[in-house]
């Protein structure tokens, strides 16, 4: 993994996944210079002025975008509105919850996403999923044609958005494969979390099926060939959605996370590295717990024990095998217990794909197009 702060993961992993998700190496690196020194100082201290260094280059990069636009160059002003965007939405992800600039940053980000959008002339819908009353956001990403194909349901770990996993490739990745894709903002990510108040929840089905059904309501969707996927924390929700919602067709994931609920105890022994700055305060929030003490007792139902063996369809699992945040005993543990599946594939990436850290950091390729292809694999199989 490219590490520009020495000994600091966290800040080094929110800089390889900007440039996962399509940052230009020389607009980092002028958020990165300044900020030297405070990243010495450990993941949680100096958050603030990381914050405004990365702020500083959205803006930047957003006025670039504005001199474009204003002289008619959309597809230029469109490409780098994308990447203004993942700026702000990177440098709003590493706060605390009481920082107040983060929540102006978020909207701006989602603002600059939608300019990307609709100046690249991407086919992109923005839609809501019905959700126990309410709904949760997601962006639908096809290719116009209204041709009725195989999707995904792509969910996000426990600190990315809908916007970001896009933006590393994965909608493209899938499109070129004849595969569309829902990329939700499922309760406790992205929206959901920031603008909706809804809280994570183990029993993702809750949220998974709502969206499977959406999918199946469309017309340009094969309602037989729907899968689901997700990365990081995704490796526990999507599994536990397709274990408990057999109409998905295939199930796939990016970083298994077989055990999650047990790894905060060995957070709190300091076992392996963190997503994210904050870390304790950021988990709370995402599970609507207001101590630790009630985190942690609903943390024993974060398991996919008892749960994989209800799995029917096809599943793979993907995992790096130098991950630092999650062990690699999770994506076997998953295999192994996946004996109901019609069929189960196990593919662990090593240092001969370049591409050993958690949910691909460090490359951002070699997982995303592995699992693009065996999803188009495996539904040309359904035909």
């Amino acid at each position: 993994m490219f590490e520009p702060f020495p000994g600091n993961y966290v800040w080094n992993l929110q800089v390889n996944l900007a440039l996962v998700c399509g940052g230009n190496h020389g607009e980092i690196d002028e958020a990165c210079r300044p900020i030297q020194e405070a990243s010495a100082k450990g993941e949680d201290a100096g958050t603030a002025l990381l914050f405004d260094s990365w702020i500083a280059v959205a803006k930047q990069v957003e006025a670039n975008a504005r001199a474009d636009e204003e002289a008619g160059y959309l597809l230029s002003a469109g490409t780098k509105y994308g990447r203004a965007s993942g700026y702000y939405l990177s440098a709003e992800r590493m706060q605390s919850r009481d920082y107040a600039p983060r929540w102006e940053a978020y909207d701006k980000g989602l603002e600059l996403y939608r300019k990307h959008v609709e100046l690249r002339g991407l086919h992109v819908d923005f839609v809501d999923i019905p959700y126990e009353g309410g709904s949760y956001p997601a962006i639908f990403v096809h290719d116009g044609s209204g041709i009725k194909r195989p999707a995904l349901v792509s969910c996000n770990g426990l600190d990315s958005m809908k916007e970001q996993v896009n933006m590393a490739g994965h909608g493209e990745s899938n499109l070129e494969r004849g595969i569309y894709t829902l990329f939700v903002d499922q309760p406790g990510t992205g929206e959901a979390l920031r603008k909706r108040g809804l809280t994570a929840v183990y029993d993702t089905e809750r949220w998974a099926t709502p969206a499977w059904e959406y999918l199946a309501s469309r017309a340009d969707v094969d309602e037989k060939r729907i899968g689901m996927f997700g990365l990081s924390l995704g490796g526990y929700y999507a599994p536990r959605a397709a274990a408990n919602e057999p109409r998905f067709a295939l199930c796939a994931v990016m970083g298994a996370n077989h055990v999650w609920g047990q790894r905060q105890q060995e957070r709190l022994a300091n076992e392996g590295e963190n997503p994210v700055p904050h870390y304790w305060d950021h988990v709370m929030w995402v599970w609507g717990k207001d101590s630790m003490e009630a985190f942690m007792d609903y943390m024993p139902n974060v398991t996919l024990d008892g749960q994989i063996e209800k799995m029917k369809m096809p599943f793979l699992v993907t995992h790096g095998e130098g991950d630092r945040q999650i062990p690699v005993a999770n994506a076997h543990r998953s295999y192994e217990q996946a004996v109901n599946c019609s069929k189960r594939h196990l593919r662990i990436f090593t240092k001969a794909d370049f591409e050993i850290e958690h949910c691909g950091a460090d490359n951002g390729t070699g997982m995303r197009d592995y699992i693009a292809d065996w999803c188009a694999e495996t539904f040309a199989a359904m035909e």
